[in-house]
């Protein structure tokens, strides 16, 4: 492993999406092969010091890979989480996607989400627009893994409604089209979408009590977690 490579990888990630960051840390040293086939990670113990966050998140980001078939846990005195001989393919799609491509669809949603997040945040909703927003996001947090995607863009589509602009709202449906396009490459994980659950009702409680400032940072923080997952997988 290189030093130099490792030391820039496994730094410290941000505090808003802890999870999200360690899987995409993790995926790149083992897709840019700074941990080789067959190598084995630092311990749990190493990567919670170096990268900032708990050892339950890096054990959930290392169970993440794990079924998503990058590495494997071996117990034993030689134990430990190994790179897989043989790593999954790329995920299936229409394409290839290159780095530029993939940045110009999350700088675009982050600039429109947030934005619009912001601008809701700002206006006095109507009883009828209220409840529109509290039940999109209630059909989000108790959507199961089959139906996830679907009622998470439905309430995406609810935040952009929420800010009175019809023409935002439609650029935000456009973006959304593009971003689950890439978010059907990549697997669901269940430690991400709880987050998602929590900072959904973060934003949606900033707009409903007029707070700006809040409801733009939420939303910035969310999209920067789902950026940081599709970094991860797709790069």
């Amino acid at each position: 492993m290189s030093v130099q490579a490792s030391a820039a990888l496994f730094r410290p990630v941000r505090a808003g999406n802890a999870f999200e960051e360690t899987v995409e840390r993790l995926l790149q040293a083992v897709r840019l092969g700074v941990v080789e086939a067959g190598g084995r990670l630092p311990p749990e113990r190493e990567l919670s010091e170096r990268l900032g966050v708990s050892r339950v998140t890096v054990r959930e980001a290392i169970r993440a890979l794990s079924d998503a078939g990058y590495v494997e846990s071996r117990r034993g005195r030689y134990g430990g989480t190994f790179v897989n001989a043989v790593l999954p393919p790329k995920p299936a799609g229409d394409g290839v996607i290159d780095a530029e491509e993939l940045q110009d669809v999350l700088c675009l949603r982050h600039v429109l989400e947030t934005g619009t997040a912001e601008q809701a945040a700002m206006r006095s909703l109507m009883p009828d627009e209220r409840r529109h927003l509290k039940d999109a996001l209630t059909e989000a947090s108790v959507a199961d893994l089959d139906d996830y995607r679907r009622r998470d863009a439905r309430l995406h589509l609810a935040i952009a409604e929420s800010s009175g602009s019809t023409s935002l709202t439609s650029a935000v449906a456009d973006v959304r089209m593009r971003v689950d396009a890439l978010l059907d490459r990549i697997p669901l994980l269940q430690p991400n979408l709880d987050h998602s659950n929590t900072q959904h009702a973060t934003i949606v409680d900033a707009i409903l009590g007029g707070d700006p400032a809040t409801a733009r940072q939420a939303m910035a923080e969310h999209t920067e977690g789902t950026a940081s997952l599709l970094r991860g997988f797709l790069r």
